[in-house]
C-alpha cells in the first residue's frame, strides 16, 4: 500500500462509494479533493450529508460541478494538483438508462472523456476509473473474468460503461498513462443508494410494505460489502500498470493498462438475499413477485482470481453481516 500522503483527486465523493473510499483516504492520512455534480437522481440530503461528514477532515476539500462542465473541471484540478485520480463519479442504475437515457451520455461519456483530458495534461501516476458488472451483459459463461468478451451489452447504462474502458485504454495508449478499470459487482453497504434493493427492501420490510421481487426471486448476484471495496481499491492503487506488467487481469499489450473485477465471487441467491434483510429487521416481508425486468440478468459472478494474484486480496465479508451492519445504520440515520 501507499505508505506516503498523496493528493488525490475523486469525482463522486458524495456518492455511495466515492464517500466510502474517501473517507478511508482521508483517515490514512491522505489529501482528497473530491468532485461531485449534486445531481437529483436521488436524495440530494443523502449526498450532502456525506460531504458534510468528509469537511470533518482538514485535507478534504470539495467541488460542487458537473463533470460535463469542463471549466470547472479544470479549475478544480488546477488547485489540486492530484498525484493519483479516481473516477467513480457516473450515472448510474441499470433501469433509469431506459428512462433517462442522455443522462448517461452526458455523465458516462462526455464526463469521463473531460476527465481523461485532465489525466493526460497532468501527467498523474495512476488514474483508476470505475466500470461494472453489467458490461458482460449476455455473456454466458461464469464466472465473469475479465478477459471473456462484453460486446453485448444489454442496456445503454452498461454500453456507456463498456465505451469509457475502450476510451481509457486509447489514452493509456496514446499518452502513457497508467490506467486501472475496475469491475464493480452490486456494492452495497451502510449510506448506500436509494436506488437500490437493499435499500428498497429494508425500508419496505420495515414499514409494512410489500417488496417488488423480479423474476419470482429466481436471480443471483455477487454482493460486495462497500469495505471490501475499498481495501481492494486502496490496494489497486499502489500498483499502477506499467508495459512490463502481466498475467494480472485483462491486461493491454499495447497500453500500460489492465481491467480488474472487485466482487466477492459467491453469488447469492434473491430470496437468501431477502432472508437476510428479514433476520436483521426482524420483520417478515411481504413480497410482489413479479417478472424479470428489462435490462435485468439472471446471474452475476466475479471472478477474483486476478485481484488476488495482484494484490494478495479478494472480499470476503458474508451477506448477512453486511446486510446487518446496513440496517444498523438505515435504522440510526432514519431513526426507525
Amino acid at each position: 500500500m501507499t505508505a506516503e500522503p498523496q493528493r488525490y483527486f475523486v469525482t463522486g465523493t458524495a456518492g455511495f462509494i466515492g464517500y466510502h473510499l474517501a473517507s478511508r483516504l482521508l483517515r490514512d492520512g491522505h489529501a482528497v479533493t473530491g468532485y461531485d455534480g449534486m445531481t437529483t437522481y436521488y436524495d440530494v440530503e443523502l449526498k450532502r450529508r456525506r460531504h458534510e461528514l468528509l469537511r470533518q477532515f482538514d485535507g478534504f476539500v470539495a467541488h460542487e460541478a458537473m463533470l460535463e462542465d469542463e471549466e470547472a473541471l479544470d479549475q478544480a484540478l488546477v488547485a489540486a494538483r492530484p498525484d493519483v485520480i479516481v473516477h467513480l463519479a457516473a450515472q448510474a442504475g441499470v433501469r433509469y438508462s431506459l428512462e433517462k437515457p442522455r443522462a448517461y451520455v452526458n455523465a458516462n461519456l462526455i464526463g469521463t472523456f473531460n476527465l481523461l483530458e485532465q489525466a493526460r495534461q497532468r501527467g498523474v501516476q495512476h488514474l483508476l476509473l470505475a466500470s461494472t458488472s453489467s458490461v458482460y451483459g449476455a455473456n454466458i459463461d461464469l464466472p465473469f473474468a475479465e478477459h471473456h468478451r462484453t460486446a453485448h451489452p444489454l442496456t445503454l447504462y452498461a454500453a456507456t460503461k463498456e465505451a469509457t474502458e475502450g476510451m481509457a485504454h486509447a489514452y493509456a495508449h496514446l499518452f502513457g498513462i497508467p490506467t486501472t478499470v475496475f469491475r464493480f459487482f452490486t456494492v452495497y453497504g451502510p449510506w448506500g443508494r436509494p436506488d437500490m434493493a437493499l435499500f428498497k427492501f429494508t425500508d419496505a420490510a420495515l414499514k409494512g410494505l410489500p417488496l417488488d421481487v423480479y423474476n419470482n426471486g429466481l436471480m443471483e448476484r455477487d454482493f460486495t460489502y462497500v469495505d471490501d471495496l475499498v481495501e481492494a481499491i486502496m490496494r489497486l492503487v499502489a500498483l499502477p500498470p506499467s508495459m512490463s506488467t502481466a498475467g494480472q487481469g485483462s491486461q493491454s499489450r499495447a497500453a500500460p493498462f489492465r481491467v480488474i473485477n472487485i466482487g466477492n465471487n459467491q453469488p447469492v441467491g434473491l430470496l437468501s438475499f431477502i432472508e437476510a434483510i428479514e433476520e436483521a429487521t426482524g420483520r417478515e416481508t411481504l413480497r410482489n413477485y413479479m417478472p424479470m425486468q428489462q435490462g435485468d440478468v439472471l446471474r452475476t459472478w466475479a471472478d477474483t482470481s486476478a485481484l488476488a494474484e495482484l494484490t494478495g486480496y479478494v472480499p470476503t465479508t458474508p451477506v448477512r453481516e453486511g446486510v446487518a451492519a446496513f440496517v444498523d445504520w438505515y435504522r440510526g440515520h432514519y431513526h426507525v
